[in-house]
């Protein structure tokens, strides 16, 4: 360890004591003496310089929704500090643990106007988990391990750090470089439910009639896949999720029903979702996209909850049992409890009623997805994907026309999270830069990224970034020249009356050829599959630009439109 060390490089050593193996990132003037730290020091972290902060984050959060690490993502001074917000916020919400770096303006020219002055305390605080700007050098080994610390236990999330420029400069105590390595993955320091908890709730679900388990993300991050698919098989109960509980078990799964509420959810999946006489929410909110804003449960139906995070319990509903505990620790006590009394049911006939349900839902979508007349229906391409990708495939999507389809009909072989998407704020935008930090997080996986030609054109420029670091990642844009989901929603809640929703029709194939990536335009059914394994095999980036039905026109798995 040196002897000398300044505040630039004692943050490059935290980061590395904290088992940061990448950073996400754009250059700035306030960020000189850091990028100088990255490059003079040797270090085992990755930086990968991307061409817009916003972007930066959104990679930061795919690395950290795959890997189950800290996502870092760091900028510079004002609108650096703007634009990377957007991220954290998404993060945050959806409790993945991502940190934001921010450099800053000197402490010493404070309030006296100089050139990208924020209060960057005040912009972060109320939107991340945690969040400081240092003023002193001495302060960095100590704020970057309460930082990792914030993010990785309980409910996860992000966090800021702000480095001014001039204490960059400042020494550091080189002893004072150490980290706590239970914190550089999350779930840290996991907290098991209260005493007598689990097992109420267990009395709870075997009184019931049809319970129904509904599973968020939390299950997902918590990595509770196996002791839930113990538990649904051995009651044979059903499993519904909320998207971003996609992955709590196998979709193939004979007890997963597959997503219910008013995105991603249809009238057959609904049906259980109004019929069970308990609703056991794991890891999951119970917000208004999942219950289809509050429809169901109703008020007659008991409801059960386990989740990390106390504030969620009785926040939408009357529960009558609050489980609050991590939820692998929480659902392996509740197999244990389970195992004391033989089993305790002879189950509820889970496998049985979600074939039924799913039987008739995949019958009007294969119906869909042979229509070849064009333009190509949703259907079809999400038909093509499931041929076509491998079992451990990592699909983005952004949440405009492809999330729903994708998360109504598409088949997740395995549980864990290899589906990503952000619900949380739904900023258009995301899956484009997402996908490259999942790919960078799990580069034997194939990845896709799914997104309207809307989306493309927020984030089209990180395409040489994709290039530049060589990421067999393929692009798929659903193009139908409009942003659709409020098009469809102005065709349903206005009577088809649109407003400034339509935009010209892009080559998006065009745009990406010219970074350097390999790219086809499809407008024909019988091309897409044929196009697909094309892109998915090739060894470089590549981008498929489908002409598809616009949503307003189609049979889209939404409930709701206003979510």
């Amino acid at each position: 360890m040196e002897n000398r060390m300044n505040g630039a490089e004692a943050m490059v050593r935290m980061l590395e004591a904290q088992g940061v193996q990448h950073i996400f990132g754009l250059c700035g003037d306030t960020t000189l003496p850091f990028y100088d730290a990255m490059l003079r020091l040797d270090h085992s972290i990755t930086h990968v310089l991307t061409r817009d902060e916003r972007s930066a984050a959104y990679m930061a959060d795919g690395y950290s929704r795959v890997t189950g690490r800290v996502g870092v993502a760091e900028g510079p001074s004002g609108g650096g500090a703007t634009y990377i917000l957007p991220g954290l916020i998404e993060a945050s919400e959806s409790s993945y643990a991502v940190l934001g770096i921010t450099t800053d303006i000197s402490v010493s020219s404070y309030g006296k106007y100089p050139l990208t002055e924020v209060d960057q305390n005040a912009l972060m605080a109320p939107l991340t988990k945690w969040n400081t700007v240092l003023s002193r050098a001495d302060h960095i080994p100590r704020m970057v391990r309460a930082a990792f610390r914030a993010m990785t236990t309980g409910r996860s999330g992000a966090a800021h750090i702000g480095l001014p420029y001039d204490i960059q400069y400042d020494p550091v105590d080189p002893s004072d470089i150490w980290a706590d390595p239970a914190t550089a993955t999350y779930p840290a320091y996991r907290q098991a439910p209260p005493p007598g908890a689990v097992e109420a709730a267990v009395e709870a679900i075997l009184s019931a009639k049809s319970p129904l388990i509904v599973c968020g993300g939390g299950v997902v991050i918590a990595q509770a896949w196996e002791a839930l698919d113990r538990l649904a098989t051995r009651l044979d109960i059903p499993v519904a999720t909320s998207i971003s509980g996609q992955g709590a078990l196998a979709e193939t799964h004979p007890n997963c029903l597959g997503v219910v509420g008013s995105n991603g959810g249809t009238d057959e999946t609904w049906e259980m979702m109004e019929g069970a006489d308990l609703v056991i929410f794991m890891g999951c909110r119970a917000g208004s996209t999942t219950t289809a804003r509050w429809e169901a449960p109703g008020p007659a139906t008991r409801v059960v909850h386990f989740d990390s995070d106390p504030m969620v319990m009785n926040a939408n509903y009357r529960t009558e049992m609050a489980v609050v505990g991590d939820l692998q620790l929480a659902l392996e006590e509740a197999n244990a409890v389970l195992d004391k009394r033989g089993q305790g049911t002879d189950g509820f006939g889970g496998a049985a009623a979600v074939a039924e349900k799913k039987a008739r839902k995949f019958e009007t979508f294969e119906r869909l997805a042979q229509v070849t007349n064009g333009p190509i229906r949703p259907e079809r391409i999400i038909k093509t994907l499931m041929e076509v990708l491998p079992e451990d495939a990592t699909v983005v999507s952004d949440p405009g026309t492809s999330c729903p389809y994708f998360s109504a009909y598409y088949q997740l072989p395995k549980p864990g999270r290899h589906f990503i998407t952000n619900r949380a704020h739904g900023a258009l935008g995301y899956a484009l830069s997402a996908a490259l930090g999942a790919w960078f997080g799990r580069p034997a996986s194939k990845t896709v990224a799914l997104m309207g030609d809307g989306s493309f054109g927020f984030t089209c420029g990180e395409l040489e970034t994709v290039c530049r670091v060589g990421a067999p990642i393929t692009y798929l844009v659903f193009s139908n020249a409009n942003f659709g989901w409020i098009k469809a929603s102005q065709y349903a809640d206005k009577d088809a009356r649109y407003y400034n929703v339509d935009f010209n029709r892009t080559d998006q194939a065009a745009v990406a050829a010219a970074y350097g990536v390999k790219s086809w335009r499809v407008e024909t059914p019988d091309d897409l599959e044929r196009v697909l394994r094309e892109a998915i095999t090739h060894d470089g980036p590549t981008l498929v630009d489908v002409i598809c039905q616009p949503l307003e026109e189609s049979n889209a798995p939404v409930r709701r439109w206003m979510g």
